[in-house]
């Protein structure tokens, strides 16, 4: 029950920074949500039982990548965001979509057979060991290009930052 109880609490937080995220208008607020969301997730895989995830969770998206995406937010000198005129047809497509994804959603949860056998998050990348051996053996390349992409991102957000000081 407790369980429970702290999940229905970790999912709320997670989804009303979820929606702050979306409605703020500053870049530096709106990262600050992301960070509160990949913290409840990592708060909600630590109840599923898979610890490890967890604080893969912690360490690499809401310690690593959000200081990457604050540095760029910062370099870059992002202000306030500007506000178009509000389009007629968005909300429209938009609820649409909503209807769509949550009937779908519903029908995956509750009338595809598939569904049946559970799955236990903590068990399926295997002990820590397992996944170490697998991120830096057989996929070492695609690892690598990761690395390398994100750098070059981080250059061309510096080369930008120094085009509109000159």
């Amino acid at each position: 029950m407790l369980h429970l109880v702290l999940f229905c609490i970790f999912g709320g937080l997670c989804l009303g920074a979820a929606i702050n995220l979306l409605l703020q208008t500053h870049p530096i607020n709106s990262a600050l949500s992301l960070i509160v969301v990949m913290g409840s997730l990592a708060l909600i895989y630590l109840l599923m039982g898979a610890e490890f995830v967890s604080i893969v969770q912690l360490i690499i998206y809401a310690g690593a990548i959000m200081v990457l995406f604050v540095f760029v937010i910062m370099l870059l000198n992002a202000g306030k965001e500007e506000r178009l005129p509000a389009s007629k047809i968005m909300p429209i497509l938009g609820a649409v979509g909503m209807i769509s994804g949550s009937a779908a959603g519903i029908y995956v949860l509750t009338c595809d057979p598939h569904t049946s056998a559970r799955i236990s998050l903590g068990q399926l990348p295997g002990p820590a060991d397992q996944v170490g051996r697998l991120l830096f053996r057989d996929f070492l390349l695609p690892f690598e290009v990761t690395s390398v992409l994100i750098l070059i991102a981080i250059m061309g957000a510096v080369v930008l930052a120094r085009r509109g000081e000159q």
